[in-house]
């Protein structure tokens, strides 16, 4: 199918956008990256009488870090900049680790940040991200800028708390504390394919191995990003290493209940182990950090196998070994294109800082 007829502008500034935004209303549709705005039109889904392209704005891409540690990502931003963007991984390891997992990377090179957090489809890895790391967005409207926390932001599928008019300009990731340990994991039937769950963590571990903070944010578990702070806040006063078993008994309650009445079982068992796998690399990794560094590991890929675990009693190694997310360095994606021998995947572990 084709869209109905649609004007078209390319504004060249940010300020032309704004004033576009502000005149045509809600008759308009802001172009970014456009992987799924184009489909909703050519199925009419959608059918803007006006589509502002932000693609000349160059002012709206950029990763700078800022004084306090925190980075700054211009919305226009693309995913594959971020992937091979050296502050990425420094400064935002959580993100990094997750941007591979993103649809492939055609849909990379075109997806901007601020178009998929914009879109607050609950199935996207980007909104997950942003909610786990706390970050704020800043917006530019006529009325001038205003800052909004990431908590505040999704109100429901594809729903966002965007006033009309308003154009998403910043993402301010914050940075993450000394002995923090951080870790994204998702199932898919096919890489490349929607998530049928996922799942980040950040941990924050005390001299002894005591965790003194934790998150756990779901993709595709309901309307939007899930903020599990019942079970994240369970994981305060463990241990990492072998005390760190227990998080086997941490119940996926604090998801919500009513999320999962209607699942089928499988999601289920992906909430347990996905929950499991991330918290146990988020836990082990800091403590270990000295020792493990960001040395590669070659290991079987079983990415669309993670459904398939055994039960609760499931070996730790096995349940750790699937864990695993790839966390590709982004020099050696952009030298081999992603190509990788088959049936195998370079990966990197979570980590911490």
């Amino acid at each position: 199918m084709k869209p109905p007829p649609f004007e078209y502008v390319a504004p060249d500034s940010l300020e032309e956008a704004v004033s576009l935004a502000a005149q045509h209303g809600a008759h308009a549709k802001l172009l970014a990256g456009g992987q799924s705005l184009i489909p909703a039109m050519n199925f009419r889904v959608v059918q803007p009488a006006m589509l502002i392209d932000l693609n000349r704005i160059s002012e709206l891409r950029y990763v700078h870090q800022g004084d306090d540690g925190s980075l700054a990502i211009g919305a226009m931003t693309t995913q594959h900049e971020l992937e091979i963007d050296a502050l990425v991984p420094d400064r935002a390891p959580l993100l990094f680790e997750a941007l591979p997992h993103i649809a492939h990377p055609q849909i990379r090179n075109r997806g901007t940040i601020g178009g998929s957090l914009v879109h607050a489809d609950p199935a996207a890895e980007i909104p997950v991200i942003a909610l786990a790391c706390g970050a704020r967005l800043k917006a530019r409207s006529l009325e001038g800028e205003r800052w909004i926390e990431i908590g505040d932001f999704f109100q429901g599928m594809f729903v966002t708390d965007l006033a009309e008019g308003e154009i998403l300009t910043e993402v301010v990731l914050p940075p993450l504390a000394v002995g923090t340990g951080w870790s994204f994991m998702e199932a898919s039937r096919r890489r490349g394919d929607y998530a049928m769950m996922g799942v980040a963590a950040l941990v924050g571990l005390g001299e002894d191995g005591t965790c003194t903070s934790a998150r756990l944010v779901y993709l595709n578990a309901g309307d939007g990003p899930v903020d599990a702070t019942e079970a994240a806040g369970s994981l305060v006063g463990a241990k990492a290493g072998p005390a760190g078993r227990a998080v086997q008994h941490i119940g996926v309650d604090g998801v919500g209940p009513e999320m999962l009445e209607r699942a089928r079982e499988r999601l289920r068992h992906l909430v347990r182990y996905g929950s499991l796998g991330v918290i146990r690399q988020a836990m082990i990794l800091p403590a270990a950090e000295g020792e493990l560094g960001l040395q590669e590991q070659i290991v079987p890929r079983h990415h669309a196998a993670f459904h398939r675990l055994p039960d609760a009693a499931a070996d730790p190694g096995l349940v750790i070994m699937f864990a695993l997310v790839r966390r590709i360095d982004a020099a050696k994606s952009l030298a081999e294109g992603e190509r990788r021998q088959p049936g195998r995947c370079v990966l990197l572990p979570g980590g911490a800082v």
